[in-house]
This record gives C-alpha cells, sequence and structure tokens, in this order.
C-alpha cells in the first residue's frame, strides 16, 4: 500500500486480476494518463501463478497516492473480488468506487465521463446497448448474437431496466454501495454484474448508461465460457425467485 497525505483518495479504481501480467501495468499507466483527481486503486489479486501479485506490489510502490494491493489465495471468484475491492476502497474514505476489468477491455478515455456524471447520478454504468456503445468489430457474427440475446434474457429473467445488465465497468457514488449493501451480494461469478444492476434497481437508485465500445483482449487469455453464461442464468433466476 503506499498512501500519500498529499493525494487525499476521491476516486478509487478497483480492479480484480488473476494473470493480468501483461495487461495490468498497461492499464495503470493509462489510468493515470487520465489526470483524475483524488486518483487511487484498490488490486484484487487472487494468487495470479504469473506474477500478476507482484507486479501489483511494484506499482503500489511507484504510485504517489493510495494503491492498496489485496492478495488472495487462489481463484476465489469475480463477486468476491470486487465486493473485498469495494469494502477496501469506502474504508479508505473515496468517495467515488468505479470497477474496471484489467484485460484493457474497458478503455481508460471514458473514464471522465463516466466519473463526471457522478454528479448527476447514484451509478453510471459504461454499456454496449445504447447509442453510442458497442463491441469489437473483430467479434463474429455467433459471439454478437450470444452476447445481445444473453443480455435480453438477464434483462427478462431479473426485470431490469438498464440496456447492458452484464457490464463490468460502472462507477458508484459512495452512498450507492453502502445502501445497496456489499454483504448481499452472493454471486461469485459471471452472474455478479447483473446482481449489481439488479440490487442497485431494488433499491430506487439512479441509473444512467454512457455509451463505450468494448475491445477484446490483445494480451492473455479469456476466462470466458458457455458454460459460465448457463451457470449464471441458473444462479440469476434463482435469486429473482428468492427476492
Amino acid at each position: 500500500m503506499n498512501d500519500s497525505s498529499k493525494n487525499p483518495l476521491k476516486v478509487a479504481i478497483v480492479v480484480p486480476t488473476y494473470n493480468e501480467a501483461e495487461t495490468l501495468p498497461v492499464l495503470i499507466e493509462k489510468v493515470i494518463n487520465q489526470n483524475i483527481t483524488g486518483l487511487g486503486f484498490v488490486v484484487v489479486d487472487d494468487g495470479s501463478p504469473d506474477g500478476t501479485g507482484d507486479i501489483a506490489d511494484r506499482l503500489a510502490d511507484e504510485f504517489d497516492g493510495v494503491f492498496i494491493v489485496l492478495h488472495r489465495e487462489g481463484k476465489q471468484g469475480l463477486g468476491t473480488a470486487y465486493t473485498a475491492g469495494f469494502q477496501i476502497a469506502l474504508d479508505a474514505g473515496a468517495d467515488r468506487i468505479v470497477q474496471m476489468d484489467a484485460d484493457l477491455s474497458h478503455p481508460p478515455e471514458v473514464l471522465d465521463g463516466l466519473i463526471g456524471e457522478l454528479g448527476n447520478a447514484d451509478v453510471v454504468i459504461a454499456s454496449r446497448y445504447v447509442s453510442g456503445g458497442g463491441v469489437d468489430p473483430e467479434w463474429s457474427w455467433g459471439r454478437r448474437q450470444i452476447s445481445y440475446w444473453g443480455n435480453i434474457g438477464i434483462r427478462t429473467i431479473l426485470g431490469l431496466k438498464v440496456k447492458d445488465t452484464t457490464s463490468g465497468f460502472k462507477g458508484f457514488q459512495r452512498k450507492t454501495l453502502e445502501l445497496i449493501g456489499i454483504d448481499r451480494l452472493t454471486l461469485s461469478g459471471f452472474g455478479f454484474q447483473a446482481e449489481v444492476a439488479y440490487r442497485c434497481q431494488q433499491a430506487g437508485m439512479d441509473v444512467i448508461e454512457q455509451p463505450y465500445v468494448f475491445m477484446e483482449r490483445t494480451a492473455g487469455k479469456s476466462k470466458m465460457s458457455l458454460g459460465i453464461v448457463v451457470e449464471a442464468f441458473f444462479a440469476l433466476s434463482w435469486m429473482r425467485i428468492r427476492g
């Protein structure tokens, strides 16, 4: 952890990692280059065998401000990584908390607008499915259909109003995470993103969607599979039944 009183934390970027040694340093550099006031980072690494955690520690030592690295033993799930990171960001005093993937699929250039919109809303979701948004032009027709209709299916299951239910690129006001209750978030896998959107809607949060173009990772290996998506549908269906 690197904590400088000269740069009090206002905006915390929460990044879960597993084998992102190639992409994490690039992401951190690109985010820093956005010149965000009061910027800090929370990296949650699940024991990456490629040394991502060690790289995160080095980046923390080099950063002039709050940079907290949580090392966990083994893969414990995306959802638990985010909830742990959110709590650390809250405990560190962040006013705004942004979640991003480490694989460069979420463009840091969108951050300024996303954080700015948090002055008008409780939650800002970077969205592929509003006007101006989209996905990597290299995606195949089949993958586009799976993504689009899978999103429609989740919206239907949960009764969600947001267009991009599975976006992992979101910004929250501090009060939003406090009100929805981080400890209420139970899904650890792919369905976690939709669960967060569902809890925000249940709590009556004011949600804005901001367009962005999702780009496929250029390094490392994707962790997505059809099995993960199917598992998420069952988990979300059960969550809706339970309320």
